[in-house]
């Protein structure tokens, strides 16, 4: 058993080191984003189909699908400030390869480099807090981080306002923008880095704890409630970001009739109400306990947004608002209930396996997005041809709201035949 640590980092120290990896999060971010607002220009300038639009985005959570497990090797391996200098460099790589993208296969190619990278950076980024903060803070200052993370998103998405000047100018000026922002990720990164060498050489940090031994087998053991949390992950990201992060702001110009900066503008708010509004709902988890019940309000929120898309007149505004709520309530609630629906032994696995097969589910939906746009001929000229998207999104979102409902229900059960039992015990 290892001695206490002597001290810790000291107040500054740890300002820098937080300042640093909310550059390296923002910049990551920002890069996933940058696809959704030239996504029409593609189209137009490049001629490529809406299916080559979602597998930009579908490419990047390919090799996510396989790399759950090796990037905490590599982690563990060669240490958490050494890998995110690494991937923060690697995403840089991808996404300068995709801003010379002219060619489809190129652009892809970056893509797919820049998946490669990220999700190993997930992985570092989060024993890195482990190792600074832990302790009280911990929980709230990586909760910061991440809407930090979501503000990277946000700026992607206001890009057309406040780089308009560069949309003006084609496709490739807003993707080196993003690879500009990929410089941001990689500096933070080095900043981080110094930092943690350091106070490594302090002695200061905290050691993070024996890696669980990953083995899929031990998900035979998960129960039935564990199956209906990943079902309610899986579906509820597929429609999140392949239509927020690929398609929405194509639809909101080509079949509401708004402009590149309003529709930009407006598919923002989905992810600035995330930055604000998740760490309240995750307090509002810690206060009430009720994760089935809260899961299932977060859920039904996302198909009523699709409802109101395709059946309301000008009902955008609503439906980003309906889908901002349930992109801040839904994640606040769902990551930490694993932790109540699995084995405490085996608790890696169960966030391993979610985040793999989240994965799976972001890849699929972008490629069939994408394929029922083309097949539909969807477009400025035939706005109804989005329908069956519309359709593909909103039967996932009613599937998400569904398991919730039948973990709800089982969790009832549960309460009530524990509240028979120990008043039987009583007796």
């Amino acid at each position: 058993m290892s001695a206490p640590r002597a001290s810790t980092p000291s107040l500054a120290a740890q300002a820098l080191m937080f300042a640093g990896m909310a550059f390296v999060m923002l910049g990551n971010y920002y890069g996933y984003d940058s696809i959704a607002p030239v996504a029409e220009q593609l189209s137009r300038q490049l001629h490529f189909s809406d299916t080559q639009v979602g597998t930009l985005n579908a490419i990047y959570s390919l090799p996510n699908i396989f790399l759950v497990v090796l990037g905490g090797v590599l982690v563990d391996r060669f240490s958490a400030r050494l890998m995110v200098v690494a991937t923060t460099g690697v995403c840089l790589v991808g996404a300068v390869i995709t801003a010379l993208g002219a060619h489809f296969p190129v652009m892809a190619a970056g893509r797919l480099l820049f998946g490669i990278g990220s999700e190993t950076l997930s992985v570092a980024a989060t024993v890195a807090f482990a190792q600074w903060f832990a302790g009280r803070f911990f929980a709230l200052l990586f909760a910061l981080n991440l809407s930090l993370a979501r503000l990277g998103s946000y700026l992607a998405d206001r890009s057309p306002s406040f780089a308009g000047a560069l949309y003006e100018r084609g496709w490739q000026p807003p993707l080196w923008l993003a690879a500009g922002f990929a410089v941001a990720s990689f500096t933070g990164a080095l900043l981080y880095f110094w930092l943690d060498a350091r106070e490594s050489r302090r002695g200061t940090l905290a050691l993070p704890p024996p890696p669980e031994r990953f083995d899929w087998r031990h998900a035979l053991t998960f129960r039935t409630d564990y199956w209906l949390l990943v079902a309610t992950c899986v579906t509820f990201y597929s429609v999140i970001f392949p239509f927020r992060s690929t398609f929405a702001i194509k639809y909101l110009q080509q079949a509401q009739g708004l402009s590149l900066a309003q529709a930009s503008t407006l598919n923002s708010y989905v992810f600035l109400a995330a930055v604000f509004a998740t760490p309240v709902f995750g307090l509002l988890l810690d206060r009430t306990g009720r994760n089935s019940l809260l899961l299932a309000a977060g859920a039904v929120l996302l198909p009523l947004s699709f409802l109101v898309l395709g059946t309301v007149s000008g009902g955008a505004g609503l439906s980003t608002a309906l889908l901002g709520v349930s992109f801040s309530f839904l994640p606040a609630v769902l990551w930490p209930t694993v932790v109540r629906y699995a084995p405490p032994e085996h608790l890696g696995t169960a966030y391993g396996l979610m985040t793999t097969l989240q994965n799976a589910g972001l890849f699929g939906a972008n490629l069939v997005a994408g394929y029922l746009n083309d097949v539909s001929g969807a477009g400025a000229g035939n706005a109804a041809g989005y329908a069956p998207m519309l359709w593909f999104f909103g039967l996932l979102s009613l599937a998400a709201f569904g398991c919730t409902v039948a973990l709800w229900f089982r969790d009832h059960r549960k309460l009530g035949e524990a509240a028979v039992a120990a008043s039987a015990g009583s007796e």
